[in-house]
């Protein structure tokens, strides 16, 4: 069974009043949201309460799912405009933490498999570069303006499809392609310089 029909059994069976169906489905996207949320709000706590709002009108909202569009797009709809309205409410910029940018292929020390392999041909000299060109960019996510940061982090973090990302954010595929354009090269122009060294060495 696909992970779509999955969904759709569980939904039809929440809206046919069976609690447990739905506690399955938070259950199954409960990391994914908390994530998604953490890299819109950049506050572990206010991601948390975004998570738990999205589900909750997910929940009531549950009976106006008509299937049109994935479970899990569906979603993260809610959850991006809960997020937004999170932010609009404090009134205050969002931060990046280091939990907030971990993603689910990380271990609890926060190293990637990717990262894991390489440690062992790890350098001080290499340790540093990637220390400082992780810092720039979580200081370009940072700066990026919201929407650029949502439609970035649902492709490149999540791995949606643009067809979904226009779901999820309300917006032509169109936009989501000039957004992700933009978030991209804001991000490699802020990494850029620190990626060669003078005579032509690079990291």
């Amino acid at each position: 069974m696909s992970e779509e029909n999955s969904d759709a059994q569980l939904v039809a069976h929440a809206v046919a009043g069976e609690q447990r169906a739905y506690e399955l489905l938070v259950i199954k996207y409960q990391r994914r949201i908390t994530r998604l949320a953490a890299h819109m709000v950049r506050d572990d706590a206010l991601a948390q309460d975004v998570a738990q709002e999205t589900f909750i009108r997910a929940w009531r909202a549950l009976h106006q799912f008509r299937g049109d569009a994935q479970f899990s797009t569906w979603l993260q709809r809610i959850a991006v405009n809960t997020a937004k309205q999170a932010l609009m409410q404090r009134r205050r910029s969002p931060i990046v933490s280091e939990a907030a940018l971990r993603t689910e292929d990380e271990d609890e020390s926060g190293t990637s498999p990717v990262e894991r392999e390489s440690i062992a041909a790890s350098t001080p000299e290499s340790d540093l570069a990637a220390r400082e060109i992780a810092a720039a960019i979580q200081d370009a996510l940072q700066a990026l303006p919201e929407d650029l940061r949502c439609a970035i982090t649902l492709r490149e973090i999540e791995g949606l499809s643009y067809d979904d990302i226009a779901l999820a954010m309300n917006c032509p595929i169109g936009t989501v392609r000039s957004r992700i354009f933009r978030a991209r090269e804001a991000i490699s122009k802020r990494i850029r310089p620190m990626l060669s060294l003078p005579g032509g060495k690079r990291w």
